[in-house]
């Protein structure tokens, strides 16, 4: 074999795995991103590019910064996280998306999937198996906790709802529970369409599907039934 001159293999490409893998954070908690952020660049493989905390932003920087995946959390500026990873996979279908939250994975797992994310995984989960998430979806493949994964195999194989899964709430989609959500949180119609760049109007016609989905009668049993779920979300 030919040798090859000092001059030539100081302009050879460095190695495959001196390539940091470059990662964009979603949440609108500077002090979570300031803390992912410091995690994902103490490995030797990754590097944040950026960090940012509305839809709105995140995908101008994907357009700018060309990340090879996005992290995402459900609870962000303007639209949520879910609705985000829709966006992100209509205009950039080849990038891989996961959705790091606090939010209930029984809940919102399967929706983030469905959405065209890689993978769920709670924040209160040990470091280690957040990098092991991001690199599981960097090598293309799915990532979720192993209770959740089994639920929804389960689901798959035998075509059963899954177990703790049959709430109301989950059969609102996914507009629907942002609305819902909202709605426990105490903001009002107006305030919700002016988030989510939507008609009152629209708001009024999702809150109507939302009473009919949980049998809910008037106004102010809606807000309350979302008071009360979303107290129960964050005792979770």
């Amino acid at each position: 074999m030919a040798k090859v001159s000092a001059s030539a293999q100081k302009n050879m490409p460095s190695p495959a795995k001196d390539i940091k893998r470059r990662v964009l954070i979603v949440d609108d908690h500077p002090i979570f991103r300031d803390g992912i952020t410091q995690l994902i660049n103490h490995q030797p493989d990754l590097h944040v590019c950026g960090g940012v905390s509305s839809a709105a932003h995140a995908l101008s920087s994907v357009d700018e910064l060309k990340p090879d995946m996005i992290i995402v959390d459900i609870s962000i500026n303007g639209t949520n996280g879910i609705e985000l990873i829709k966006s992100i996979r209509a205009q950039f279908p080849a990038l891989p998306a996961l959705m790091l939250s606090s939010h209930d994975e029984n809940l919102y797992a399967e929706r983030a999937l469905r959405a065209g994310a890689r993978g769920y995984i709670m924040k209160a989960a040990p470091a280690e198996k957040v990098i092991e998430a991001i690199r599981r979806v960097l090598e293309g493949s799915i990532y979720l906790s192993e209770t959740i994964g089994g639920r929804l195999l389960d689901t798959f194989l035998t075509g059963r709802t899954p177990t703790g899964s049959s709430s109301a709430v989950d059969q609102l989609s996914d507009r629907e529970l942002e609305i819902f959500r909202a709605l426990g949180e105490g903001r009002s119609t107006r305030e919700i369409a002016m988030t989510l760049f939507l008609s009152i109007k629209t708001v009024e016609t999702h809150r109507s599907h939302i009473k009919e989905k949980l049998k809910i009668q008037s106004a102010p049993e809606l807000i309350r039934a979302a008071v009360e779920w979303v107290n129960s979300q964050d005792k979770i």
